[in-house]
């Protein structure tokens, strides 16, 4: 039986049985792996069945090629020229389809970390707007003029993402000036004042009013105040208009650059 065996390029019956071994274990991992992909491609709703296949059948074909090598190798058959064969390949195909796989492995990375989802607002890769829909190769947004824009997933990735939608509370962040001859506390108290105007301002966490910093011809003061992620864009512009009304309720004296010329005369 060896003797068959060695004739047909085989060095024993226990490669033999060995090689069936890795086949099976080959064959359940391939199943595995292509039960997670087909998975992943159905997440992937704006992927058609024509792209939807070609990437399955690429992965599947890949899995067997290293399988086939796995199995040869494990029967004596000497696999260096095969392996060398599909490093050139797999090196000229990479080099070619760079581009297309970042942007596929980074769909999938997308996919399963879920940074955000469709209706989320956010900013990445230098956009701001709500998340349409997240494919394999682009993730597609509505920024806030209306353009819809698709962005590639690498750059997804690689950049820093702010998703301003993912908690249920934001902070307004904002500063407003008043002159150098105003009250400290009387302008905090109108800022707290217009805040208190606003249903949609939360009080716990309660308003933060506190003078920031002495500028060139006026004084800022910065508020911070909470409310639910829905109602950030009321509250913000709001605040611009109550304070405004505020100030001049309580006779605080708003402030801007102004430059002061004195003409001498010789």
């Amino acid at each position: 039986m060896d003797e068959l065996l060695q004739k047909i390029g085989i060095n024993s019956l226990s490669s033999l049985l060995s090689a069936i071994l890795i086949f099976l274990v080959c064959w359940i991992v391939i199943k595995i792996v292509m039960k997670a992909v087909d998975r992943l491609l159905v997440k992937s709703k704006k992927i058609d069945g024509a792209l939807t296949n070609l990437v399955r059948n690429a992965i599947n074909i890949l899995l067997w090629i290293i399988a086939i090598i796995i199995i040869a190798n494990a029967l004596g058959i000497n696999t260096a020229s095969l392996v060398a064969l599909v490093s050139v390949a797999g090196l000229a195909l990479s080099l070619a389809v760079q581009n297309i796989m970042s942007n596929l492995f980074s769909g999938i990375t997308l996919l399963i970390t879920k940074p955000f989802a469709a209706g989320d607002f956010v900013e990445v890769a230098g956009k701001i707007g709500t998340i349409k829909s997240v494919g394999l190769f682009y993730t597609e947004m509505d920024t806030l003029d209306n353009i819809a824009v698709s962005i590639p997933n690498g750059d997804v990735t690689a950049s820093v993402i702010n998703n301003y939608s993912h908690e249920p509370l934001r902070r307004v962040d904002q500063y407003f000036c008043a002159a150098y001859t105003e009250d400290t506390e009387k302008v905090k108290a109108a800022i707290l004042e217009a805040a208190a105007e606003d249903e949609k301002i939360l009080q716990d966490p309660a308003p933060f009013v506190r003078l920031f910093e002495y500028d060139g011809s006026m004084i800022k003061y910065v508020s911070r105040v909470w409310c639910k992620n829905a109602d950030y864009w009321d509250v913000y512009f709001g605040m611009n208009e109550r304070v405004r009304e505020s100030f001049e309720r309580n006779g605080v004296k708003m402030s801007f650059q102004n430059v002061n010329v004195r003409i001498v005369e010789k």
